[in-house]
């Protein structure tokens, strides 16, 4: 399979990208694997047809030559995604300005601190974005993220 050809570089990325996330969630609590995981599921589904709407945009740009989305965008959705908006559901659902605030500077330091690592680590740079509609990009789903729970949650009341 040619077409996933991929750095050693790359797919030690891709690798701790998707277990150390998932490995987190040992430290998160059954009630909470529970109560978030329906919400993390949509929002990684969602983020997988985000990922593929930016990747035939060409939004971003893997060093690898071979292009491939399940080597290049998959492990972002499956890998962070999930995980972290349970993290972030776990501390701040119920209170909605903590929610935001925290995703603004989860959002924040990814799209203007770390795209820039992963580019000096010649994985992944920006190409027809800059920081702040990349930034946009990201956080957007937070607000659906939330509505998403909220609607499960009032849902679970009502059964």
């Amino acid at each position: 399979m040619k077409s996933l050809m991929i750095s050693r570089r790359h797919l030690a990325f891709n690798l701790s990208i998707i277990i150390i996330p998932w490995l987190s969630l040992l430290f998160i609590g059954k009630r909470s694997i529970k109560r978030y995981s329906l919400a993390g599921v949509f929002i990684v589904i969602f983020e997988i047809i985000n990922h593929m709407y930016g990747h035939k945009r060409k939004w971003w740009k893997f060093y690898d030559k071979r292009k491939s989305f399940l080597k290049d965008e998959l492990p972002f959705s499956i890998g962070p995604y999930m995980p972290l908006s349970m993290w972030l559901l776990k501390f701040s659902y119920g209170n909605f300005k903590k929610f935001i605030l925290l995703n603004v500077i989860a959002d924040g330091l990814f799209a203007f601190l770390f795209i820039d690592v992963l580019k000096k680590l010649k994985i992944i740079r920006l190409n027809r974005l800059n920081h702040f509609q990349f930034f946009i990009y990201l956080h957007y789903k937070a607000y659906l993220l939330y509505g998403v729970q909220y609607l499960f949650e009032k849902a679970k009341r009502f059964s």
